[in-house]
């Protein structure tokens, strides 16, 4: 590709969404002068000296800083950074960083083995693994919601919280894409790295400050108190092939990038418990599919019956819709809305389940960032908050990793769903073992 295709390429997607009051036209030009391709293997070092060579011209002799995103394939990780780090690291006093696209590695072992890879050739704080969900919008205001607003943190416990469910769902398959995905399955995908985070982020205790390390000390403390996950409380599932009127879609195994007898879930609930004093007995129940019948990424919080409850008659038999329940939707049209339970107007004692809702669309009229552009800024300024330290990925890791061996080592066979479901049925018996009703079976007063 020449600088020109490149510029091409880029100018198509370059957008000035977040500041419009800055002159866009001359700013992108400004920018797209600044970019030029330069080919190379990965693997050569004489390539990425020809790379430092062509970086020093541009620089000038400035000090200069250098960032390298790999949003490559894991196998060839270690070789990019070595030879980025030993033939074009920044040499004149500035810094040189790497940011690490997942999967880091596919258990313990294999993660141990490229962090070691990786302190070889840099240190700690030069490495940045990145999760984009932690730059999500409303993942990001989970502890302002919680620490900053008093009436949420005194209730933030098994005092007075039932049970907490992180959802994931996407309502397409894996289109093509399936080589990649068939080598590491719904669990490693999204559930140990994606939803694990934001458990970890819900559910620690109050840091010191807001400093990465702080905040990262706490999510360390949750993941490590957490109890081994059990197969008996793991469902999986795969996708089936399913028609709706003249429509067929593809199961997962009709996809000529995936082996045709896989049995890599492309659905998984589990049931995950918290043995400290915070949350002893709460059960964290995470789901994530693809192919499911919506798109939607949430954190559901159902709080405890209120005892004694007066007005228990007025709902009849079933309790669950008389719960409290907070909804914090990451994804698509970020949300945040509390179900209280409210008096019909009218003469008669009619009670009602009402939302008190905080739709961003509707009161914030800015554009929201992409998690991507948050993380890629953070990574340039040197702020860790949202980066995964390799102690967290090793507690991360060793939480999944037995209960990943033994789904291999027994292959064991997902339970078949159809393409655009709600998934395997096993997954609400699942949630009934510990008196849980999925809260995105349609019960909420808007959708």
């Amino acid at each position: 590709m020449t600088d020109a295709e490149l510029r091409n390429m880029v100018s198509k997607t370059l957008t000035c969404r977040i500041d419009k009051k800055e002159n866009c036209s001359e700013k992108m030009d400004q920018f797209l002068k600044r970019c030029f391709y330069h080919s190379g293997q990965y693997d050569s070092p004489e390539n990425f000296a020809a790379l430092d060579k062509k970086l020093k011209e541009h620089e000038d002799g400035r000090t200069s800083n250098r960032l390298f995103y790999l949003s490559i394939p894991p196998n060839i990780f270690i070789d990019a950074v070595k030879c980025a780090s030993l033939s074009a690291s920044s040499g004149n006093g500035g810094w040189t960083r790497v940011i690490v696209e997942k999967p880091f590695g596919r258990d313990s072992e294999s993660s141990a083995a490229l962090t070691r890879s990786f302190k070889q050739y840099l240190t700690e704080d030069q490495i940045f693994r990145i999760d984009h969900y932690l730059g999500k919008e409303l993942v990001e205001n989970l502890s302002v919601l919680r620490f900053s607003n008093l009436i949420f943190e005194p209730l933030w416990s098994r005092q007075y919280i039932r049970n907490v469910q992180l959802i994931f769902s996407e309502d397409f398959g894996t289109e093509g894409r399936g080589g990649y995905f068939d080598n590491y399955g719904i669990i490693r995908d999204i559930m140990q790295n994606h939803l694990l985070q934001i458990l970890a982020l819900f559910a620690m205790e109050t840091p010191v400050s807001l400093d990465a390390e702080d905040i990262r000390n706490e999510k360390v403390k949750v993941l490590r108190s957490m109890r081994p996950i059990k197969l008996e409380d793991v469902v999986l599932g795969q996708y089936k092939n399913h028609t709706r009127g003249d429509v067929v879609y593809p199961a997962y195994v009709d996809d000529k990038t995936v082996p045709k007898d896989s049995l890599t879930p492309t659905f998984a609930a589990a049931a995950l418990f918290i043995d400290n004093a915070r949350w002893d007995g709460v059960p964290f129940l995470m789901k994530a599919g693809k192919a499911l019948h919506n798109k939607r990424a949430e954190i559901r919080v159902q709080f405890r019956h209120v005892p004694g409850n007066l007005y228990k008659r007025n709902f009849g038999a079933d309790l669950d819709q008389a719960t409290n329940e907070l909804v914090i939707r990451v994804q698509p049209d970020e949300a945040i809305y509390l179900k209280i339970n409210n008096k019909v107007p009218g003469l008669g004692m009619k009670l009602d389940r009402s939302n008190l809702n905080l739709h961003y669309a509707a009161r914030y009229s800015k554009e929201i960032p992409d998690a991507y552009e948050r993380l890629l800024l953070d990574a340039i300024e040197g702020e860790r908050r949202l980066f995964i330290r390799s102690d967290e990925l090793d507690a991360a890791w060793s939480l999944f990793t037995p209960v990943l061996n033994e789904i291999e080592e027994k292959k064991i066979t997902p339970e078949y769903y159809p393409y655009g479901s709600r998934g395997p049925v096993c997954a609400h018996y699942l949630a009934a073992r510990y008196n849980v009703r999925w809260g995105d079976l349609g019960l909420d007063v808007e959708q």
